[in-house]
């Protein structure tokens, strides 16, 4: 009895000081304020029990009330704005790391600031729809995948649905070499790296600039040009190869017609060379028409030397010049900054780390050289002509500077698409605008003149 005259006298004194912070509340409800129990040890009365404990199960209710009506107002009036769900259960951010493959996609979700949820896959179909039921769960719906084969097609789709997608570099999310690479792996990374992404940490990962569709059209036949151009070597190598085994050796372009008629090989060897030549054969035909559609969109006023082709080239390959912020911007793009390796005072400079547009890298260093022919008033060069004439100046060394020029051309280059210099203002000379002529104009019979010298405008 004496134990349950303690429990008695703690409530009642719970109870006091509940009474007393309901009557300071401005807030409260219009409920009767508790009567203060005489501080005494005897026990209460049952009615005056029943009373107590009917006061505290009424009290948390009656100690916040608006604060959870806020809240749930709040998300009422929230989801009424944005046409999405409401209520306690409706999330703020759905982020979303999809690893991308032809018949499948693995998804992993990440809701606001929880951990990952386990992977899921879907079919392309399936995931649209169920990534399109995201968007009414959560105000902002993000999602990223790794750039590769599949083009663009579905960042546009997501994009038309409202996501904020992302096309991400691809790399190895194997951070801790545990030499485990699966989609799931790859899908949770991506997710994890979206979240830090989301929250502001810019080097989560390396984000694509995906290109309007015109730009990716216009891009895609001169990629093709290369692949042939490409094809058409390997398939030259291929025939060099195949008479090497015979014991013969092939020089220069063996597939054209006075070349062809001079070969003095076995039986073999020729029969094995004639599908091959037939195959270049059709390539360089093909290539010619390419070729002069590409130059055709060229302007015709462009620096000497420059040649049209590898104008539509840098053209087509950056797509836009005004997407680059600076110079080091662009410089980084063509992947022709030399590595480093500095620590203290120590520092150490080596080959160009490529870690940029292959395409544009090959296509500034063949440019360069033309540059250091017919530009010598160009700044580069004239910096490095000396040294480029020097006689002791070995064959790496000419490729470095032709390297250093080809970077610096590319700077200069942005400068003058993006108006922020003229060209004249770089020493660079300009081909004079093409006029048609009136009439073709006439060549002296017997004449051993040389026609005027015209540039190269088809590389490769």
């Amino acid at each position: 009895m004496k134990r349950g005259n303690n429990i008695t006298v703690c409530q009642s004194t719970k109870q006091r000081k509940t009474a007393a912070r309901n009557q300071a509340a401005p807030s409260a409800l219009n409920a009767q304020p508790a009567v203060a129990a005489p501080r005494t040890s005897q026990p209460l009365s049952a009615a005056q029990l029943i009373a107590e404990m009917e006061q505290q199960r009424r009290t948390p209710c009656q100690e916040a009330p608006g604060d959870l009506d806020g809240r749930l107002s709040s998300g009422a009036q929230s989801g009424q704005s944005t046409g999405r769900a409401s209520g306690p259960a409706a999330s703020q951010v759905i982020k979303l790391g999809v690893d991308v493959h032809l018949h499948r996609y693995v998804v992993v979700r990440q809701i606001d600031g929880g951990a990952p949820q386990p992977p899921q896959r879907f079919s392309p179909a399936q995931f649209l729809q169920w990534a399109q039921k995201q968007t009414q769960l959560a105000a902002k719906v993000y999602s990223c995948y790794e750039a590769g084969p599949f083009g663009y097609g579905l960042h546009r789709k997501l994009t038309a649905l409202g996501i904020a997608n992302y096309v991400v570099r691809p790399r190895d999310w194997d951070e801790y070499g545990k030499r485990v690479k699966t989609d799931k792996r790859d899908a949770r990374q991506l997710a994890l790296h979206l979240d830090r992404y989301v929250g502001g940490n810019g080097d989560a990962f390396c984000v694509v600039r995906v290109p309007t569709e015109a730009e990716e059209q216009s891009r895609s036949r001169s990629r093709q040009r290369e692949s042939l151009r490409n094809e058409k070597q390997r398939l030259a190598a291929q025939g060099r190869s195949q008479a090497l085994y015979y014991g013969c050796r092939l020089q220069g372009e063996w597939w054209l017609e006075g070349a062809w008629k001079e070969l003095t090989v076995p039986p073999i060897v020729q029969e094995l060379l004639a599908p091959l030549r037939r195959l270049i054969q059709a390539i360089e035909q093909e290539l010619k028409v390419q070729t002069q559609a590409i130059e055709q969109a060229a302007p015709p006023q462009l620096p000497v030397g420059l040649g049209k082709l590898t104008y539509e080239v840098l053209e087509r390959e950056v797509c836009d010049w005004h997407r680059f912020g600076n110079r080091r911007q662009v410089a980084s793009y063509t992947g022709m900054c030399p590595r480093e390796d500095t620590s203290d005072q120590r520092r150490f400079q080596g080959a160009i780390n490529k870690h940029g547009n292959r395409r544009m890298r090959s296509v500034l260093v063949e440019a360069a050289w033309r540059l250091i022919q017919f530009q010598p008033t160009y700044r580069p060069v004239a910096k490095w002509r000396a040294l480029l004439a020097h006689p002791k100046a070995t064959k790496s060394k000419r490729k470095q500077i032709a390297v250093a020029i080809g970077r610096q051309f590319s700077v200069d280059w942005w400068r003058v698409r993006t108006q922020r210099c003229r060209a004249a203002d770089l020493g660079l000379q300009l081909n004079p605008a093409a006029a048609p002529p009136s009439h073709p104009p006439k060549r002296a019979t017997g004449s051993r003149t040389a026609p005027p010298c015209t540039h190269r405008t088809g590389e490769g």
